[in-house]
């Protein structure tokens, strides 16, 4: 089947043709794209917009405009996205670089190449901006400036550097000691801290967890000195977690942001008060828990294209390997896992219905189960089925972590902002996952070709 689109280039009506692939009629660069008769989810929480043209010039928007009559800009290359519905780049504010090699974790993964892999993966799945929470070689601050400097693709870094976890402890991957720093006293930790700030990083990283038992737990007075030394030179933490006691302690403490879902009970009002009180953000990372079970039941999204492209060989080989799926159906913590998963469910609805700050974050890049991309769009669908809306849900991984993350320039579509945005063959709003049917892709004005899509017919 064929379809054509009428579309207005520097005064003149052209009538293209294309196949019904999700390739159609990408724009390229120019120094003005119009968008044109896009159904806009602006990333506010406002009613979508109907109807709505977007002027993109420079890297910006430089209009939003229902009127048809209205002047398009000269020299503009109009793209007629009828049926189409945009929202912001996806920010994901807990994700990894550099950890994965093939299918496994490695020590040795954070090269240039991989990284930078990595920030195109995002970037082709429609997360335009990623936080890099923690295992970073000081590689990520070379790679963050050239971002900056524009000769640098991908999604744009923002980093935790290496982070500070327990010296016999959390986190329990193979990373180099310089990837993440370990200390033992109060006085290490702080010194940690000021070396972190002195390499401008936009977060500090702290893990709080013993991991089932299985390892020692960081110590009050460590976190406490973390916190504190990071607030004096105007930084903020955020922290993995796992227990309700450990979330009290680190809210009341000052902690900024809770990295991870609260899983071994239902939160209280104890914690909802203290959070509400100090603004503490929450960010739920369902695709965590879920990583653990999942592929060995096998849903069906894992023979799409959109999900074996972002997987790669290696890891889809692993996923659907029978052993694989034996090992895990074995394992009694498997059970666990599910477990944490229904209950971390269940708090996100509590917390967000509270008032608590909610933001958005995968974990994506930690383990190989936890994949760039692909993930984000599963956090997605899995805030959804914890009870948020598809707006809420879309809010949070926008407009919501714009703000967690000090990045006012984008995370909602509004004159002046960044030009940082998604086009949708089909509604969110009406089914999450219709934000897998990516048509393109602009990320600070540059126009990005999705690295794979779902169609209407292929959604199950």
């Amino acid at each position: 089947m064929r379809f054509s689109r009428v579309v207005l280039v520097s005064g003149f009506l052209l009538k293209l043709f294309f196949a019904g692939s999700p390739d159609f009629a990408q724009p390229q660069d120019s120094g003005v794209v119009v968008l044109k008769n896009v159904r806009l989810i602006d990333g506010t929480g406002k009613p979508a917009l109907e109807n709505a043209s977007i002027v993109v010039q420079n890297g910006r928007i430089a209009a939003i405009e229902t009127d048809d009559r209205s002047k398009i800009p000269e020299h503009a290359r109009v793209y007629d996205y009828s049926g189409k519905t945009v929202i912001p780049g996806i920010i994901n504010a807990h994700g990894h670089l550099g950890l994965i090699s093939g299918a496994e974790n490695s020590g040795t993964a954070y090269t240039p190449g991989n990284v930078v892999r990595e920030l195109k993966q995002y970037e082709g799945y429609g997360v335009t901006a990623m936080l890099s929470l923690g295992g970073n070689r000081d590689l990520v601050f070379d790679l963050r400036r050239e971002q900056q400097a524009g000769t640098l693709g991908g999604a744009d870094i923002f980093t935790a550097g290496r982070g500070i976890g327990d010296p016999n402890g959390a986190p329990p991957l193979p990373l180099g000691p310089d990837q993440i720093y370990r200390p033992a006293t109060e006085a290490e930790a702080r010194a940690d801290v000021r070396q972190m700030a002195a390499q401008k990083v936009d977060i500090i990283k702290v893990w709080v967890d013993d991991l089932h038992g299985k390892v020692p737990k960081m110590q009050p007075a460590i976190y406490r000195a973390v916190i504190d030394e990071a607030h004096k030179n105007h930084l903020r933490v955020a922290a993995h977690i796992y227990a309700l006691a450990d979330a009290k302690s680190l809210v009341n403490d000052g902690v900024d942001v809770l990295a991870h879902s609260v899983r071994d009970q239902l939160v209280d009002q104890e914690l909802i008060a203290a959070m509400k009180r100090r603004g503490t953000w929450y960010i739920p990372t369902f695709t965590v828990d879920e990583s653990f079970f999942i592929y060995a039941q096998h849903p069906a999204w894992m023979d799409t294209a959109f999900f074996k492209t972002a997987a790669g060989p290696a890891v889809d080989a692993m996923l659907t390997n029978p052993a694989y799926v034996a090992k895990v159906k074995a394992d009694p913590a498997t059970a666990q896992h599910e477990k944490d998963f229904d209950v971390g469910q269940q708090n996100l609805k509590i917390l967000y219905d509270a008032g608590v700050h909610v933001g958005f974050g995968t974990d994506s890049g930690a383990m190989p189960t936890r994949i760039p991309g692909f993930a984000e769009h599963r956090e997605l669908e899995l805030m959804v089925r914890a009870g948020l809306t598809p707006m809420q849900a879309i809010v949070c991984a926008t407009g919501h972590n714009a703000e967690l993350v000090h990045a006012e320039d984008r995370g909602t579509l509004a004159v002046g902002k960044r030009a940082d945005l998604v086009v949708l063959d089909g509604n969110p709003l009406d089914n999450i996952a219709n934000v897998h049917r990516l048509v393109s892709i602009i990320h600070d004005g540059r126009v990005i070709s999705p690295l794979a899509t779902t169609s209407a017919t292929t959604q199950r």
